[in-house]
């Protein structure tokens, strides 16, 4: 898949066919949409497109009027978006930059400006409660009037449910927020997963834990930096790590602000995911993982973050997470193995 920022780029194709949004997590109501119009793409002979928006135009807003609560937990990270939006098999991803003078672009104006002479669509597909434009000004019924005019087509996907449930961002942002992994996993698709590179940290981890431990690396700790401020999940997690090695590893993860240390610390206060694999693969050494790509899949919620009192707490409290999570993961093997001898019956 081909990512632009922005839509004057030479390498962006001169036709296509386009959907519009946020695409927050990537989950089945938007996977339905994807795959809609990658059908029409292939049967027009032109390539299917994304047109995304960061930050969130919802993010712009709070900012500029100085209302943080405005902006949207985020469920993904771009990078994990766009993994996703190429896991469904789209040809090219447009990012626009939502900034001031986007936000002032009179509907007319993009349709002009952006969709027929930037983008050259020949098919639009958008929700069915889109709205586009300065104040939201453009709908539907616009754009299908537009696009009969000036010789694209324009179509409108309605909900999409799964057992009765409209499945939306909103939704799947409430169920992170209260930690229904499962539910997560539904209305995705997929489990709850979070990427990127590892990167250095305090690495008091190393010291945490060689008592309660017994052994040198202690409580190891893989990080990711969660770009967002605000992620619609926190918290400690029962996870699987991929690519550390051939399979996926079990480990206990903090997703958040980390309450219990110094907000100065290395990582400044920003949003990590601290990941402890239970059993560090002995190949990788003390210093294997560092910049490595990881996949990290949040299975089960085990608590919000605590703030503890001191760092031998914090250990105990490491500990704690660690047994309850190998507790979860014997569970779910037994729960497995009964399923597989029931499917062989």
């Amino acid at each position: 898949m081909l990512v632009f920022r922005g839509f004057q780029h030479p390498g962006i194709a001169p036709q296509c066919a386009l959907t519009i949004g946020n695409f927050d997590g990537v989950h089945r109501g938007h996977q339905a949409m994807l795959a809609l119009l990658i059908n029409e793409a292939r049967h027009r002979g032109i390539p299917s497109c994304v047109m995304t928006f960061e930050p969130h135009p919802r993010d712009y807003f709070a900012k500029a009027t100085g209302q943080p609560d405005l902006a949207p937990a985020r469920i993904a990270t771009l990078r994990d978006k766009l993994t996703e939006l190429h896991r469904c098999g789209v040809d090219q991803t447009v990012v626009l930059p939502f900034d001031a003078k986007f936000a002032a672009q009179s509907p007319q104006a993009f349709i002009d400006d952006v969709l027929v002479r930037g983008m050259g669509v020949r098919y639009v597909l958008v929700g069915d409660d889109f709205c586009f434009g300065a104040k939201r000004a453009g709908d539907y019924a616009m754009l299908d009037a537009a696009g009969e005019a000036l010789g694209f087509d324009v179509a409108r996907m309605n909900s999409y449910e799964v057992h009765g449930t409209r499945v939306s961002s909103s939704k799947v942002r409430a169920a992170l927020v209260e930690g229904r992994m499962e539910d997560v996993a539904r209305l995705l698709g997929r489990p709850f997963s979070i990427s990127g590179h590892v990167v250095h940290g305090r690495k008091l981890g190393r010291q945490l834990g060689e008592s309660a431990a017994g052994r040198e690396d202690g409580f190891r700790t893989l990080n990711l930096r969660f770009a967002h401020w605000k992620p619609a999940a926190s918290g400690i997690f029962a996870v699987l790590v991929h690519g550390l090695d051939a399979k996926p590893l079990v480990g206990v993860a903090n997703l958040g602000i980390r309450p219990s240390l110094d907000p100065n610390d290395i990582n400044g206060g920003r949003v990590l995911l601290e990941t402890h694999c239970l059993d560090w693969p002995a190949a990788l050494g003390p210093e294997g993982a560092y910049g490595k790509i990881i996949r990290v899949e949040l299975l089960h919620k085990l608590h919000d973050e605590l703030k503890y009192d001191s760092l031998d707490a914090l250990q105990i409290g490491i500990a704690k997470d660690c047994d309850e999570a190998r507790a979860y993961f014997k569970t779910l093997h037994a729960e497995t193995s009964r399923q597989t001898t029931r499917d062989r019956i």
